[in-house]
């Protein structure tokens, strides 16, 4: 049940929005319904004889009423719905003429009328209709965010054609973008400019530093949902790569189920003119489940090649945004490109079980588009993130304008490639770029990689410049790590012992009172035996 009927429901409103009919007084009394007929006038409790009612009488007591001349209410400011509108307690007639009170209404301010008598009202009626306020606002706060969706498409047939193969009949959808092509402020022939060592670097794998990204194969397919196993088809299968510096999208399409052997054999085909595969998320899901349907459909399965999944690369780069790392967030944030009109993913299947019963192909055109723009981002994001982490090269600078969130993540990525010169380029651009907490993270991994470098002097400067901003438990973490540079590296006991006691709030109690223990009892070591280093003083002789 929503909230509006169970809103209705608590009111008391009847189907369709109407207040139920109260039972007349004859129901109440036992006599069975009754209409009433005309010359009478009728009440909300009562049916009175309007010919038993007095001339010069009150219609509701029938007695004699006090001056009601017009002149009388004039002089009284008053008018002759006021006067006879608001008794203090209607006696009404039943039927043996005895007169009953009926309980006190309270007149309406608006038309003069007698009111419903006041109820304390339902505390989760008050509830529902807070959250019936709460569901508005959200509806229109999105609605006021959804870009202008462009007018759906005219009925027709899906844009695929049929093609026959030696394999069977596929039906595929096939574009071919220029070389001048940009997916937002990306070109797509930025990602055939990418090098193997750098994009092996970028994805922590080895293995694609020998890859020929010329002959690279994007993937990405839509499917009837998330059931798992035999119960999730790959109804759209997306493929795109580069013919010289343009970009040929091909796109295979399911139309109906029990039909996916000819379009697996000729994806099967298509991988193995290639040299690996760009997927975003394609390790844990497009990938394992096409293998699966290889295996239902008795096809054989093509060799498996190098898989670079950009999903993995988004989040160890774009991480410190903490804004997630969908397909369309990077789309937006990273390239600047707004999708207008775009079909959301948790509909595409229910518009292709549609389209299964027998509905109009041109509803599915979106989902052709959608699966595009995916592809177009692959390519487009390949080569901007290789762009970006090319700029940390020695003796390329950093461009100032790089937003320093990107550029912690960047050093971080090339720290576990063990690329420590690009990581200290990058983490003393995102120092320089920020005063805030991401600042002090670049600070203290400079301080890391300057140590690895042999330097503990230039390691405990970055880490004094950090303590500038740090605060709380951050600046207890740089306090430890001074703590230890000074002790180990440095020998500089006294300036340890000093860093120790401030970094309580950064390790266990009894480790941070043993640290401590230590620090002043080598120093009071060393103060012992300097003294006993000391030469004795000469004796004075006595004349």
């Amino acid at each position: 049940m929503d909230l509006k009927r169970k809103l209705a429901r608590l009111n008391g409103v009847g189907p369709g929005g109407r207040t139920p009919a109260k039972p007349s007084v004859t129901e109440e009394q036992g006599g069975g319904p009754s209409a009433p007929s005309a010359g009478w006038t009728e009440s909300r409790q009562e049916v009175t004889p309007a010919s038993a009612i007095a001339p010069g009488a009150s219609p509701s007591t029938g007695e004699p009423h006090a001056d009601t001349s017009n002149a009388s209410i004039a002089a009284r400011g008053e008018s002759r719905q006021d006067v006879g509108s608001a008794p203090a307690a209607v006696p009404r007639w039943n039927a043996g003429s005895v007169p009953v009170t009926a309980p006190e209404v309270v007149p309406s301010e608006a038309s003069g009328a007698p009111a419903e008598p006041s109820r304390p009202q339902d505390p989760r009626v008050a509830a529902l209709r807070r959250m019936l306020a709460d569901w508005s606002q959200r509806q229109e706060t999105s609605s006021a965010r959804r870009a202008a969706v462009p007018a759906p498409p005219p009925p027709g047939p899906l844009p695929v054609e049929a093609r026959t193969t030696p394999h069977g009949t596929v039906h595929v959808s096939e574009r071919v973008l220029s070389p001048e092509h940009r997916h937002g402020s990306a070109p797509l022939a930025g990602a055939l400019d990418v090098e193997g060592e750098l994009v092996a670097s970028l994805a922590l794998q080895a293995e694609l530093a020998g890859v020929d990204f010329q002959r690279m194969l994007f993937l990405d397919t839509e499917t009837t949902g998330l059931a798992g196993g035999t119960g999730t088809v790959p109804f759209l299968v997306g493929l795109a790569w580069f013919e010289g510096r343009s970009l040929r999208v091909h796109q295979l399409f399911l139309r109906r189920l029990g039909e996916e052997s000819p379009m697996l054999r000729v994806l099967s085909e298509r991988m193995a003119r290639s040299s690996c595969l760009v997927t975003f998320n394609g390790k844990s899901f497009d990938w394992p489940l096409l293998r699966t349907r290889f295996v239902l459909n008795r096809v054989p399965a093509p060799a498996e090649l190098p898989h670079l999944d950009l999903l993995h690369c988004a989040r160890r780069v774009f991480k410190h945004r903490n804004s997630g790392a969908r397909l369309v967030h990077m789309e937006e944030q990273v390239l600047g490109h707004r999708r207008v009109g775009d079909v959301d993913g948790a509909l595409i299947p229910d518009l292709y079980f549609r389209f299964l019963r027998g509905g109009d192909g041109s509803a599915l055109t979106p989902v052709l588009e959608h699966n595009v723009n995916d592809l177009l981002l692959l390519a487009a994001l390949l080569g901007e993130l290789v762009r970006r982490f090319r700029a940390g090269s020695a003796g390329a600078s950093v461009p100032s304008g790089e937003d320093p969130r990107d550029l912690l993540g960047f050093a971080g990525v090339a720290l576990r490639a063990r690329d420590y010169s690009r990581a200290q380029a990058f983490a003393r651009a995102a120092a320089a770029g920020d005063n805030g907490t991401v600042g002090v993270e670049a600070l203290a991994l400079a301080s890391r990689l300057s140590r690895k470098a042999g330097d503990p002097t230039a390691a405990a400067g970055h880490l004094h410049q950090a303590l500038n901003a740090a605060r709380g438990f951050q600046a207890a973490t740089l306090h430890l790590e001074l703590t230890k540079l000074y002790e180990h590296a440095l020998k500089d006991l006294p300036r340890a012992l000093q860093h120790a006691r401030l970094a309580a709030a950064a390790e266990l109690p009894e480790d941070h009172r043993r640290r401590v223990a230590r620090l002043e009892a080598r120093l009071a070591r060393m103060a012992g035996a300097y003294s006993l280093d000391l030469p004795a003083r000469p004796q004075r002789s006595e004349a």
